[in-house]
């Protein structure tokens, strides 16, 4: 591995945005049909990171190879203790085991920040997100059909889940919880 991991910082938000852009025009992973510009992605990175929750990159010679970061599964105060991961990858990058450390990672931080588990939404169905998901030890939860309809066809969704820490078998630490939105 020639990469390395860090804490996103707003300076990398123009490469995060090209990335994502790139995701949105041409894959299934996101369903949003419309890029978001720069000013959105700030937006939307500056309220997780207000929150407490893990945003890094990949990054080698100074070039962004790819992101990850969690975020609220839902907003209800119930859910507090489960979080979504998301994870982007340009093309050039993928096939090289960046996105299984970028998981790793975002594994570890989520569950040393008190987390309970983590659910992937895995638009289209996309056999390598599941193959990558799998591989980390998360579990088939369900699939939604046709869900989304994006370039011209249906679209699958899976949904996968990984206990975290202690998972489900003790009660979570109150103190240990780092999100403002509860």
């Amino acid at each position: 591995m020639t990469y390395t991991l860090r804490d996103a910082e707003p300076s990398d938000l123009e490469a995060i945005t090209e990335i994502y852009r790139e995701s949105v025009e041409n894959g299934v992973a996101s369903y949003e049909l419309n890029p978001p510009d720069l000013a959105e992605m700030t937006r939307r990175f500056t309220a997780l990171k207000d929150q407490g929750y893990p945003y890094i990159i990949a990054e080698e010679d100074n070039a962004l190879l790819g992101y990850a970061y969690a975020g609220a599964y839902r907003t209800r105060p119930a859910y507090r203790w489960t979080v979504e991961d998301s994870i982007y990858l340009p093309e050039a990058s993928r096939g090289r085991g960046i996105g299984r450390a970028l998981l790793g990672e975002l594994i570890e931080r989520c569950t040393g920040l008190g987390f309970r588990r983590m659910i992937g939404i895995i638009g289209g169905g996309h056999p390598a997100s599941v193959a990558l998901h799998k591989a980390l030890g998360f579990e088939h939860a369900g699939t939604l059909h046709a869900t989304g309809f994006k370039h011209g066809r249906w679209l699958d969704t899976v949904i996968m889940q990984l206990a975290l820490g202690d998972g489900q078998e003790t009660d979570p630490d109150a103190s240990r919880y780092p999100g403002t939105l509860f």
